[in-house]
């Protein structure tokens, strides 16, 4: 009822026919087909990830460290890729590693599983570095935007929190455990998300992830209860996607060196 409240005015027929479809049938219909499968865009961050406040961040790096002791951390960041048809006439930039096509999304979380920014409109070729390149979270985290605050991940940016690839010292071991950890914050939101895939057009496609991402936020906002989720369990982390930066192991051996 509230969704249907809230896109009336949005939904109602500027038509002259005489029973245009109510709005209610609009909303119900297309939740259904979203929950069954029978744009190109980009998601805005609501805790300050490209315009930091001090305020929205806090409860934020709470839920973070509260995970595994890792400090100021505003967001974890992962990408999935969702199956669509083969576009025509141009379909391998959509051909991803795994030999499908797909529409791959970067997706940025809390730790509690709210969605941050999600950005769907590139196609299942496209390397993690096009996204940051070419996505605007990405370039105002490049320009320095979060501050002295991190995102974790495992992609070798300045403004991101890896992993290290050969731990020699029980420091360093810990260090990746509580990375893994904190980091599967992001592995569970994209499971949450992520379908079974559908034979749509990547335009449809794009519009479709979206939607569903909206809504998820709003059940979180609500309280749904969230899908039944296998048990933790601490993984060794995963390689990294390119070399490390020097700024960020200086900073990865200052955090590894609390423990």
């Amino acid at each position: 009822m509230e969704l249907c409240d809230t896109l009336e005015p949005a939904l109602q027929s500027h038509t002259q026919r005489s029973n245009p479809v109510p709005p209610h049938v609009q909303v119900l219909s297309n939740l259904g087909f979203l929950a069954t499968g029978t744009v190109q865009q980009e998601l805005a961050d609501r805790v300050g990830i490209s315009q930091p406040s001090i305020q929205q961040q806090l409860p934020v790096k709470r839920g973070f460290y509260s995970i595994a002791g890792l400090h100021n951390l505003i967001g974890a960041i992962d990408y999935t890729h969702v199956r669509i048809k083969a576009p025509s006439p141009d379909p391998f930039p959509y051909l991803n590693r795994m030999q499908y096509h797909s529409i791959n999304v970067q997706v940025i979380c809390d730790s509690v599983n709210h969605l941050l920014n999600v950005v769907s409109r590139f196609p299942g070729g496209a390397h993690y570095s096009y996204f940051m390149q070419n996505s605007s979270v990405g370039m105002r985290l490049e320009q320095g935007a979060a501050g002295d605050a991190w995102l974790i991940g495992r992609m070798p940016f300045t403004w991101l929190m890896t992993p290290l690839t050969k731990p020699q010292t029980h420091q360093e071991a810990s260090y990746n455990q509580r990375h893994a950890r904190t980091r599967s914050t992001i592995e569970r939101t994209i499971c949450i998300l992520r379908d079974t895939g559908c034979v749509w057009t990547q335009q449809v496609v794009c519009r479709i992830i979206m939607a569903c991402c909206v809504l998820h936020n709003i059940a979180m906002k609500r309280g749904v209860p969230l899908p039944l989720q296998p048990p933790h369990q601490d993984v060794r982390p995963d390689p990294l996607l390119g070399p490390d930066n020097r700024h960020g192991v200086e900073v990865r051996q200052q955090i590894i060196s609390r423990f």
